[in-house]
């Protein structure tokens, strides 16, 4: 029993799920901007923005 809370007291590898689990958000987030930048629409609007900064 001792050895079970002394288990869950402790937090080593802690920092390496975290790092993970940000490491998955970040990837999917990267997923979503890349599905929202490829549509049609978005793509117009910034090369739009980008003429207007350039022309």
């Amino acid at each position: 029993m001792r050895r079970i809370a002394r288990m869950l007291r402790e937090d080593d590898g802690m920092a390496t799920t975290e790092y993970a689990l940000v490491t998955v958000a970040a990837a999917a987030f990267a997923g979503l901007l890349i599905a929202i930048i490829r549509s049609g629409e978005v793509r117009e609007l910034l090369l739009g923005v980008i003429r207007s900064a350039f022309g």
